[in-house]
């Protein structure tokens, strides 16, 4: 029986009160006796959290009481046991480091591209326009390894913070393509895309909602192998379920 409400969700929004809100959000946590991580910057929100539906859902609603996170639309999976061990709320420069203070998506959101829209233009090999797709892996190489879209790019990136380097090595590859950066749940390649973008890449587009939220609404097509996340299932297959341990990749054990 599959009763327990995985969670995640994110959002770039100005968040001068970080170390308060924690308090706020630690004790709120706790009291439901939820699992996960909570993680707050100056920069916005990057939450996962695990437990009853009921009081996953509670948390989420005094969420959005708060009108800075009043569109939060987390992206949900099912599982039999709690996948973390304890909650931890932590403040954070960033709540996915980049080093790259230029970039703050809180003032502007790069373009995004639904996942039924994306598995169309994989499906017919190009954009509305006609233009070449071409689909960027933003996370760490030990993730790729776990599953990818089919012919993406792999920059073997260890660490997002060497996101920056990869793609000034490589930007001349992307030009003239239509290109859509994606991660697990969105919050990289949000910051992936704005990146290019500033960088002169013109038509750039994030996954809206990551790996997961193309799984959770399409048939997982133009994707192979399991998506990595950070937790005890440690790798969700296209139906959003565990992967049996003795099914996965030596790299993603």
């Amino acid at each position: 029986m599959t009763d327990i409400l995985n969670i995640s969700c994110y959002k770039f929004v100005a968040l001068p009160d970080a170390h308060a809100l924690r308090d706020t959000l630690a004790e709120r946590a706790l009291a439901a006796e939820l699992k996960g991580t909570i993680l707050l910057a100056e920069e916005g929100i990057n939450f996962f959290l695990a437990g009853p539906a009921e009081r996953v859902h509670g948390f989420v609603d005094a969420l959005r009481a708060d009108p800075r996170f009043a569109d939060l639309a987390p992206k949900e999976s099912w599982s039999q046991d709690v996948p973390f061990r304890k909650m931890l709320v932590k403040v954070k420069r960033e709540i996915i480091r980049m080093d790259h203070p230029a970039i703050k998506p809180a003032l502007g959101r790069a373009p995004s591209v639904s996942p039924a829209r994306l598995r169309q233009w994989l499906e017919q090999g190009h954009d509305d326009d006609g233009r070449p797709v071409v689909t960027l892996d933003t996370r760490n190489d030990f993730e790729v390894d776990a599953g990818a879209f089919e012919s993406a790019i792999d920059w073997r990136i260890a660490k997002f913070t060497e996101f920056p380097g990869a793609l000034a090595a490589h930007r001349a590859e992307l030009q003239d393509k239509t290109v859509v950066s994606y991660c697990t749940g969105g919050i990289r390649c949000e910051k992936a895309a704005i990146l290019m973008r500033e960088q002169g890449l013109e038509h750039v587009y994030q996954l809206e909602g990551g790996i997961l939220k193309y799984f959770e609404e399409t048939d997982g097509a133009h994707y192979r192998g399991g998506c990595f996340v950070f937790d005890g299932r440690r790798v969700l297959d296209a139906g959003l379920d565990t992967v049996p341990t003795e099914q996965l990749p030596p790299s993603a054990g």
